[in-house]
């Protein structure tokens, strides 16, 4: 059963893709978080934003079980049905390849204006207005990697521990601190916890990620141990070094850290080259957790 519903859950999210927010579970947690966000004390704030994430955290994973439960006395194969969309709505594999596609579009079309807009829209919480076309191509390729670890390895990973459960509840402090985690004025002690947790929950997806990158280009190896440490977090340098080496190009966040420095800029067509390592980077991953899943 837990493998037939990992495969049935990619399989609905390559010919789906994610559902609108409104009937969507993570956006509905991003509402949550964002209204709790609102509701924060003066005083306080690092014990309140740990209570968002772990109180949260475990109110999903108890609502996720409960979601179970009443799946099962809903006839078969339905309920088979049911279980396999909701692991798919915790990842979103078709989404980031979309995404990624549109910002190489407008690249390939010369509208740069159009690129930052899809850019930041879809990608990137940095500011693109002042990026140029290789930027552009680059900020995307990052994004391209750390999503394949954060939004699609890791869920996937925290399934093959705990079930459905676990990955919801993986969805949900990863939201947590895709809202929270922000060093200023407000959030700086509100999202201390949901950071560190979050750190930890991705600690080892993403050195799988890594690893399946430099699975499909070994030349990426020597960059991936080299580099990964560069980045402030402790997980995305991984998968970002590993496809900067991968693709032979240097990955850069002005101020913030520049991945095999001194290969060539990325191109447009660096873009689809990411996407296609992401696809082999999933399925190689979905390997290795269909050949150790136990069923039951």
């Amino acid at each position: 059963m837990r493998r037939r519903l990992l495969l049935a859950a990619l399989l609905l999210d390559l010919l789906v893709g994610d559902p609108p927010n409104r009937w969507h579970p993570v956006a509905w947690m991003g509402s949550a978080i964002d209204w709790l966000r609102k509701q924060a004390p003066e005083r306080g704030k690092f014990l309140y934003g740990g209570m968002i994430a772990w109180g949260g955290g475990l109110i999903v994973w108890g609502l996720a079980w409960f979601a179970l439960r009443l799946t099962d006395r809903v006839p078969t194969p339905l309920n088979w049905l049911i279980k396999a969309w909701l692991l798919k709505t915790t990842i979103s594999l078709r989404g980031l390849n979309n995404a990624a596609h549109e910002v190489e579009t407008a690249l390939w079309e010369d509208d740069l204006t159009e690129a930052r807009r899809l850019l930041s829209w879809h990608l990137v919480s940095r500011d693109t207005s002042q990026l140029d076309a290789s930027q552009v191509a680059a900020a995307a390729i990052e994004s391209v990697a750390e999503n394949t670890s954060d939004g699609i390895i890791a869920p996937l990973f925290w399934y093959g521990l705990g079930g459905i459960p676990a990955a919801f509840a993986y969805r949900y402090v990863q939201t947590c601190d895709s809202i929270l985690g922000y060093r200023d004025a407000e959030r700086e002690w509100l999202g201390k916890i949901s950071a560190r947790t979050d750190d930890l929950l991705n600690l080892i997806p993403a050195r799988v990620a890594a690893l399946c990158i430099v699975m499909l280009r070994p030349r990426g190896w020597h960059v991936w141990r080299r580099d990964a440490h560069l980045t402030a977090s402790p997980n995305a340098g991984h998968p970002m070094s590993a496809m900067a080496g991968a693709l032979d190009t240097e990955l850069e966040k002005v101020n913030h850290y520049r991945l095999n420095p001194g290969a060539r800029a990325p191109k447009i067509d660096d873009i689809r080259r990411a996407r296609r390592l992401m696809f082999g980077a999933v399925g190689l991953s979905a390997i290795g957790l269909l050949l150790i899943l136990r069923e039951r």
